[in-house]
Protein backbone atom coordinates (compact mmCIF):
# COMPACT_ATOMS: atom_id res chain seq x y z
CA UNK A 1 0.00 0.00 0.00
CA UNK A 2 1.25 3.31 -1.08
CA UNK A 3 1.44 6.27 1.29
CA UNK A 4 3.05 8.69 -0.43
CA UNK A 5 1.57 12.42 -1.18
CA UNK A 6 0.13 12.47 -4.62
CA UNK A 7 1.49 16.09 -6.43
CA UNK A 8 -1.45 17.57 -5.84
CA UNK A 9 -1.00 16.40 -1.65
CA UNK A 10 2.88 17.45 -1.58
CA UNK A 11 1.61 20.69 -2.83
CA UNK A 12 -0.83 21.52 -0.80
CA UNK A 13 1.38 19.84 2.00
CA UNK A 14 4.71 23.13 0.88
CA UNK A 15 1.74 25.74 1.32
CA UNK A 16 0.66 24.62 4.60
CA UNK A 17 3.84 24.41 5.75
CA UNK A 18 4.95 27.66 4.59
CA UNK A 19 1.89 29.01 6.30
CA UNK A 20 2.70 27.25 9.88
CA UNK A 21 6.44 27.75 9.20
CA UNK A 22 6.10 31.80 8.99
CA UNK A 23 2.83 32.64 10.53
CA UNK A 24 2.04 29.90 13.34
CA UNK A 25 5.38 28.34 14.53
CA UNK A 26 7.26 32.07 15.95
CA UNK A 27 4.58 32.11 18.38
CA UNK A 28 3.72 28.49 19.35
CA UNK A 29 5.07 28.79 23.01
CA UNK A 30 3.15 32.19 23.58
CA UNK A 31 -0.48 30.37 22.24
CA UNK A 32 0.92 26.94 24.35
CA UNK A 33 -0.07 29.75 27.29
CA UNK A 34 -2.95 31.54 26.76
CA UNK A 35 -6.35 31.08 27.67
CA UNK A 36 -9.28 31.02 25.36
CA UNK A 37 -9.84 29.43 21.83
CA UNK A 38 -7.53 31.03 19.52
CA UNK A 39 -10.16 32.80 17.35
CA UNK A 40 -8.10 35.11 15.37
CA UNK A 41 -6.08 31.82 13.96
CA UNK A 42 -9.56 30.32 13.35
CA UNK A 43 -10.22 32.94 11.19
CA UNK A 44 -7.06 32.92 9.29
CA UNK A 45 -7.21 29.21 8.65
CA UNK A 46 -10.89 29.31 7.28
CA UNK A 47 -9.53 32.47 4.54
CA UNK A 48 -6.88 29.82 3.71
CA UNK A 49 -9.39 27.23 3.33
CA UNK A 50 -8.42 25.19 5.93
CA UNK A 51 -11.67 24.52 7.07
CA UNK A 52 -13.98 21.99 6.34
CA UNK A 53 -11.63 19.91 3.72
CA UNK A 54 -13.26 17.13 3.73
CA UNK A 55 -16.65 18.68 3.82
CA UNK A 56 -18.48 18.53 0.56
CA UNK A 57 -18.59 21.93 -1.03
CA UNK A 58 -22.30 21.91 -0.95
CA UNK A 59 -22.13 22.33 2.83
CA UNK A 60 -19.34 24.89 2.20
CA UNK A 61 -16.55 22.64 2.53
CA UNK A 62 -13.39 22.35 -0.02
CA UNK A 63 -14.30 18.45 -1.07
CA UNK A 64 -11.26 17.46 0.21
CA UNK A 65 -10.08 14.01 1.33
CA UNK A 66 -9.21 12.78 5.16
CA UNK A 67 -5.96 12.28 3.97
CA UNK A 68 -5.96 15.99 3.52
CA UNK A 69 -7.55 17.04 6.31
CA UNK A 70 -4.69 14.64 8.00
CA UNK A 71 -2.04 16.44 6.16
CA UNK A 72 -3.24 19.67 7.33
CA UNK A 73 -3.62 18.89 10.89
CA UNK A 74 -0.21 17.03 11.17
CA UNK A 75 1.68 20.07 10.01
CA UNK A 76 0.12 22.60 11.78
CA UNK A 77 0.50 20.88 15.12
CA UNK A 78 4.11 20.51 14.36
CA UNK A 79 4.81 24.12 13.86
CA UNK A 80 2.62 25.21 16.44
CA UNK A 81 0.81 22.26 18.64
CA UNK A 82 -2.13 24.76 20.09
CA UNK A 83 -2.98 26.00 16.25
CA UNK A 84 -3.70 22.15 15.58
CA UNK A 85 -6.83 22.07 17.89
CA UNK A 86 -8.10 24.80 15.43
CA UNK A 87 -7.82 22.16 12.30
CA UNK A 88 -9.46 19.29 14.46
CA UNK A 89 -12.06 21.82 15.34
CA UNK A 90 -12.86 22.52 11.35
CA UNK A 91 -12.67 19.58 10.19
CA UNK A 92 -11.97 16.40 12.40
CA UNK A 93 -14.74 17.03 15.65
CA UNK A 94 -18.30 17.05 16.20
CA UNK A 95 -18.06 19.38 13.04
CA UNK A 96 -17.53 16.17 11.05
CA UNK A 97 -20.40 14.07 12.83
CA UNK A 98 -22.86 17.06 12.49
CA UNK A 99 -21.96 17.00 8.32
CA UNK A 100 -22.09 13.98 7.87
CA UNK A 101 -25.77 13.44 9.45
CA UNK A 102 -27.52 16.68 10.01
CA UNK A 103 -29.88 18.26 8.08
CA UNK A 104 -29.79 20.70 5.31
CA UNK A 105 -31.78 22.89 6.97
CA UNK A 106 -29.69 22.30 10.59
CA UNK A 107 -26.38 22.58 8.49
CA UNK A 108 -27.49 25.99 6.96
CA UNK A 109 -28.31 27.44 10.42
CA UNK A 110 -25.22 26.35 11.88
CA UNK A 111 -22.32 25.13 9.57
CA UNK A 112 -21.26 28.93 8.13
CA UNK A 113 -20.22 30.02 11.28
CA UNK A 114 -17.86 27.36 11.86
CA UNK A 115 -16.49 26.56 8.76
CA UNK A 116 -15.88 30.22 8.57
CA UNK A 117 -13.45 30.57 12.36
CA UNK A 118 -16.78 32.45 13.84
CA UNK A 119 -17.83 29.99 16.00
CA UNK A 120 -17.39 26.61 17.31
CA UNK A 121 -19.41 23.29 18.03
CA UNK A 122 -18.88 21.09 21.10
CA UNK A 123 -19.72 17.25 21.86
CA UNK A 124 -21.88 16.88 24.82
CA UNK A 125 -21.73 13.09 25.45
CA UNK A 126 -19.48 12.46 28.88
CA UNK A 127 -21.74 12.40 32.19
CA UNK A 128 -20.29 12.45 35.52
CA UNK A 129 -21.75 8.65 35.73
CA UNK A 130 -20.93 7.70 31.90
CA UNK A 131 -17.78 8.16 30.52
CA UNK A 132 -16.15 5.19 28.82
CA UNK A 133 -19.36 3.50 29.52
CA UNK A 134 -21.13 6.11 27.03
CA UNK A 135 -23.72 3.95 27.09
CA UNK A 136 -24.81 4.38 30.84
CA UNK A 137 -25.76 7.97 29.58
CA UNK A 138 -28.85 8.80 31.72
CA UNK A 139 -29.31 12.30 29.75
CA UNK A 140 -33.11 12.42 28.00
CA UNK A 141 -34.77 13.73 25.50
CA UNK A 142 -38.74 13.35 26.28
CA UNK A 143 -41.78 14.10 23.17
CA UNK A 144 -43.56 17.49 24.40
CA UNK A 145 -45.98 18.05 21.33
CA UNK A 146 -43.83 18.82 18.44
CA UNK A 147 -40.67 19.43 20.63
CA UNK A 148 -38.42 17.43 22.97
CA UNK A 149 -37.64 18.31 26.64
CA UNK A 150 -34.01 18.13 27.66
CA UNK A 151 -32.65 16.86 31.23
CA UNK A 152 -29.81 15.92 32.62
CA UNK A 153 -26.35 17.03 32.28
CA UNK A 154 -22.69 16.76 30.64
CA UNK A 155 -19.28 17.22 31.80
CA UNK A 156 -15.53 17.26 30.26
CA UNK A 157 -16.82 18.96 26.32
CA UNK A 158 -13.76 20.15 24.65
CA UNK A 159 -14.12 23.92 23.36
CA UNK A 160 -17.52 23.80 25.87
CA UNK A 161 -16.89 27.13 27.50
CA UNK A 162 -16.60 28.77 24.03
CA UNK A 163 -19.07 26.68 21.76
CA UNK A 164 -22.38 28.90 20.41
CA UNK A 165 -23.88 25.01 19.67
CA UNK A 166 -23.51 21.66 21.40
CA UNK A 167 -24.21 18.41 20.06
CA UNK A 168 -25.28 16.60 22.47
CA UNK A 169 -25.68 13.08 23.03
CA UNK A 170 -29.30 11.85 24.49
CA UNK A 171 -31.19 9.05 25.37
CA UNK A 172 -35.07 9.17 23.50
CA UNK A 173 -35.44 5.53 25.01
CA UNK A 174 -33.88 2.64 26.89
CA UNK A 175 -30.88 0.50 25.61
CA UNK A 176 -28.67 1.52 23.29
CA UNK A 177 -30.63 1.96 20.32
CA UNK A 178 -32.67 4.47 22.48
CA UNK A 179 -29.44 6.55 22.13
CA UNK A 180 -29.10 9.60 19.44
CA UNK A 181 -28.35 13.32 19.44
CA UNK A 182 -29.52 16.76 19.36
CA UNK A 183 -28.69 20.40 18.83
CA UNK A 184 -28.67 23.03 21.59
CA UNK A 185 -27.99 26.72 20.81
CA UNK A 186 -26.14 28.54 24.05
CA UNK A 187 -28.59 30.89 25.44
CA UNK A 188 -31.72 28.60 25.28
CA UNK A 189 -33.72 28.55 28.22
CA UNK A 190 -32.94 26.09 30.78
CA UNK A 191 -29.75 25.58 29.38
CA UNK A 192 -26.85 26.50 32.03
CA UNK A 193 -22.94 26.71 31.25
CA UNK A 194 -20.97 26.24 34.31
CA UNK A 195 -17.67 28.16 35.49
CA UNK A 196 -14.85 26.73 33.73
CA UNK A 197 -12.64 24.67 35.14
CA UNK A 198 -8.81 24.05 33.93
CA UNK A 199 -7.55 21.08 32.68
CA UNK A 200 -4.01 19.80 33.19
CA UNK A 201 -3.00 21.38 29.41
CA UNK A 202 -4.26 24.35 30.10
CA UNK A 203 -7.88 24.23 28.04
CA UNK A 204 -10.98 25.18 29.87
CA UNK A 205 -14.42 23.15 30.54
CA UNK A 206 -17.49 23.94 31.68
CA UNK A 207 -20.19 20.99 32.93
CA UNK A 208 -23.52 21.24 30.70
CA UNK A 209 -27.25 21.44 32.97
CA UNK A 210 -30.15 20.81 31.27
CA UNK A 211 -33.34 21.77 32.81
CA UNK A 212 -36.56 21.16 30.70
CA UNK A 213 -34.42 22.37 27.41
CA UNK A 214 -36.99 22.75 25.70
CA UNK A 215 -35.97 22.20 21.56
CA UNK A 216 -37.90 21.81 18.23
CA UNK A 217 -38.03 18.67 16.63
CA UNK A 218 -36.00 20.24 13.79
CA UNK A 219 -32.81 19.99 16.21
CA UNK A 220 -32.64 16.24 16.28
CA UNK A 221 -29.45 15.14 14.21
CA UNK A 222 -30.14 11.19 14.90
CA UNK A 223 -32.99 10.07 16.70
CA UNK A 224 -33.35 6.84 18.12
CA UNK A 225 -30.85 4.19 16.71
CA UNK A 226 -28.57 6.75 15.77
CA UNK A 227 -25.54 5.64 18.28
CA UNK A 228 -23.86 3.45 16.10
CA UNK A 229 -23.44 6.47 13.22
CA UNK A 230 -22.42 8.32 15.91
CA UNK A 231 -19.53 6.79 17.09
CA UNK A 232 -19.01 5.67 13.21
CA UNK A 233 -18.78 9.73 12.62
CA UNK A 234 -16.70 9.68 15.98
CA UNK A 235 -14.14 8.13 14.86
CA UNK A 236 -13.09 10.68 12.67
CA UNK A 237 -12.48 12.59 15.67
CA UNK A 238 -10.49 10.01 16.84
CA UNK A 239 -7.73 10.10 13.94
CA UNK A 240 -7.48 14.09 14.50
CA UNK A 241 -6.83 13.30 18.15
CA UNK A 242 -4.14 10.46 16.88
CA UNK A 243 -2.64 13.02 14.26
CA UNK A 244 -2.33 15.44 16.71
CA UNK A 245 -0.47 13.13 18.93
CA UNK A 246 1.77 12.14 16.30
CA UNK A 247 2.66 15.62 15.25
CA UNK A 248 3.03 17.13 18.72
CA UNK A 249 4.97 14.53 19.71
CA UNK A 250 7.24 15.15 16.66
CA UNK A 251 7.53 18.45 17.66
CA UNK A 252 8.82 18.07 21.11
CA UNK A 253 11.37 15.60 19.07
CA UNK A 254 12.32 17.90 16.69
CA UNK A 255 12.98 20.48 19.68
CA UNK A 256 14.83 17.79 21.62
CA UNK A 257 17.26 16.99 17.83
CA UNK A 258 17.88 20.57 17.78
CA UNK A 259 18.80 20.82 21.49
CA UNK A 260 20.94 17.51 21.69
CA UNK A 261 22.65 19.02 18.25
CA UNK A 262 24.00 22.62 19.70
CA UNK A 263 23.90 21.34 23.45
CA UNK A 264 27.63 20.72 25.01
CA UNK A 265 28.30 18.94 28.20
CA UNK A 266 31.87 17.13 29.03
CA UNK A 267 33.24 18.71 26.15
CA UNK A 268 30.90 17.09 23.91
CA UNK A 269 27.81 17.36 22.15
CA UNK A 270 24.71 16.01 23.74
CA UNK A 271 24.44 13.66 20.43
CA UNK A 272 27.13 12.30 20.43
CA UNK A 273 26.25 10.49 23.35
CA UNK A 274 24.80 6.98 22.57
CA UNK A 275 22.38 6.96 25.81
CA UNK A 276 20.52 9.73 23.75
CA UNK A 277 21.33 8.26 20.48
CA UNK A 278 19.24 5.18 21.56
CA UNK A 279 16.33 7.71 22.79
CA UNK A 280 16.03 9.49 19.67
CA UNK A 281 16.09 6.39 17.42
CA UNK A 282 13.36 4.96 20.02
CA UNK A 283 11.77 7.99 19.36
CA UNK A 284 11.93 8.11 15.54
CA UNK A 285 10.59 4.41 15.66
CA UNK A 286 7.58 4.58 17.15
CA UNK A 287 6.40 8.07 15.64
CA UNK A 288 6.65 6.48 12.29
CA UNK A 289 5.47 3.21 12.82
CA UNK A 290 2.66 5.03 14.54
CA UNK A 291 1.81 7.43 11.38
CA UNK A 292 1.91 4.70 9.13
CA UNK A 293 -0.90 3.03 11.06
CA UNK A 294 -2.42 6.60 11.03
CA UNK A 295 -2.17 6.93 7.20
CA UNK A 296 -3.70 3.14 7.06
CA UNK A 297 -6.64 4.21 8.69
CA UNK A 298 -7.50 7.29 6.34
CA UNK A 299 -6.55 5.85 3.22
CA UNK A 300 -8.83 2.75 3.59
CA UNK A 301 -11.63 4.93 4.42
CA UNK A 302 -11.55 6.46 1.31
CA UNK A 303 -14.15 8.89 1.11
CA UNK A 304 -16.51 7.24 3.61
CA UNK A 305 -15.79 6.70 7.51
CA UNK A 306 -13.11 5.23 9.15
CA UNK A 307 -13.18 1.77 10.23
CA UNK A 308 -13.72 1.75 14.08
CA UNK A 309 -10.70 -1.56 14.33
CA UNK A 310 -8.18 0.73 11.89
CA UNK A 311 -8.88 3.96 14.34
CA UNK A 312 -8.54 2.16 17.85
CA UNK A 313 -4.79 0.68 16.43
CA UNK A 314 -3.93 4.19 15.28
CA UNK A 315 -5.07 6.02 17.82
CA UNK A 316 -3.43 3.61 20.62
CA UNK A 317 -0.37 3.53 18.18
CA UNK A 318 -0.44 7.71 18.11
CA UNK A 319 -1.30 8.40 21.80
CA UNK A 320 1.57 6.17 23.39
CA UNK A 321 4.17 7.26 20.50
CA UNK A 322 3.27 11.09 21.00
CA UNK A 323 3.41 10.20 24.89
CA UNK A 324 7.10 8.53 24.80
CA UNK A 325 8.25 11.12 22.28
CA UNK A 326 7.22 14.11 24.38
CA UNK A 327 8.26 12.37 27.63
CA UNK A 328 11.85 11.71 26.29
CA UNK A 329 12.23 15.15 24.72
CA UNK A 330 12.15 16.73 27.68
CA UNK A 331 14.20 14.29 29.93
CA UNK A 332 16.53 15.33 27.32
CA UNK A 333 16.56 18.93 27.00
CA UNK A 334 16.42 19.06 30.88
CA UNK A 335 15.80 22.45 33.16
CA UNK A 336 15.16 23.99 29.22
CA UNK A 337 12.43 21.67 28.64
CA UNK A 338 10.80 22.05 32.10
CA UNK A 339 10.44 25.84 31.09
CA UNK A 340 7.08 27.17 30.07
CA UNK A 341 9.08 29.28 28.04
CA UNK A 342 9.31 25.75 25.89
CA UNK A 343 6.69 24.02 24.06
CA UNK A 344 8.17 20.78 25.18
CA UNK A 345 6.38 20.30 28.50
CA UNK A 346 3.25 21.91 26.85
CA UNK A 347 3.80 18.73 24.27
CA UNK A 348 3.91 16.34 27.58
CA UNK A 349 0.62 17.80 28.98
CA UNK A 350 -1.14 17.53 25.61
CA UNK A 351 -0.22 14.09 24.75
CA UNK A 352 -0.80 13.07 28.03
CA UNK A 353 -4.31 13.92 27.80
CA UNK A 354 -5.09 12.46 24.19
CA UNK A 355 -4.31 9.06 26.25
CA UNK A 356 -7.70 9.28 27.94
CA UNK A 357 -9.98 11.82 25.95
CA UNK A 358 -11.95 10.48 22.61
CA UNK A 359 -11.51 6.94 24.07
CA UNK A 360 -9.05 5.98 26.49
CA UNK A 361 -6.22 3.43 25.71
CA UNK A 362 -7.48 1.14 27.65
CA UNK A 363 -10.98 1.33 25.63
CA UNK A 364 -9.33 1.00 22.58
CA UNK A 365 -7.43 -2.33 23.78
CA UNK A 366 -10.81 -3.73 24.17
CA UNK A 367 -11.98 -2.49 21.22
CA UNK A 368 -8.88 -4.21 18.73
CA UNK A 369 -9.43 -7.54 20.73
CA UNK A 370 -12.91 -7.47 20.09
CA UNK A 371 -11.71 -7.13 15.66
CA UNK A 372 -9.36 -9.86 16.78
CA UNK A 373 -12.05 -12.17 17.79
CA UNK A 374 -14.57 -11.03 15.80
CA UNK A 375 -17.01 -10.95 18.39
CA UNK A 376 -17.98 -8.92 21.27
CA UNK A 377 -16.97 -8.32 25.16
CA UNK A 378 -19.00 -6.47 27.02
CA UNK A 379 -17.62 -4.79 30.01
CA UNK A 380 -21.37 -4.44 32.13
CA UNK A 381 -21.52 -6.71 34.98
CA UNK A 382 -23.62 -9.35 34.01
CA UNK A 383 -27.57 -8.81 35.02
CA UNK A 384 -28.66 -10.84 37.75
Amino acid sequence: MNFEMTEDQQMFHDSVARFARTELAPGAAIRARAPGYPWDIAKRMAELGLMGIPLPEADGGIGGSLVDALIAIQTVAEACPRSGDVIQAGNFGPVRTFAEYGTADQKARFLTPILEGRAVISLGMTEPQAGSAATEMTTSATPDGDDYLINGTKIFGTHSSEAEVFLVYVRFGPGLEGIGSVLIEKGTPGFTIGQPSAFMNGEDWSQLYFDNVRIPAGNVVLGPGGFRKQMAGFNVERLGNAARAVAVGRHAFNLARDHAAERKQFGRALCEFQGLQWKFAEMSLKLESAQLLLMRAAVNAGDGLPDAHDTALAKLACNEAGFFAANEALQIMGGMGFSEDSTAQYCLRRTRGWMIAGGSIEILKNRIAEGIFARRFPQAAPKS
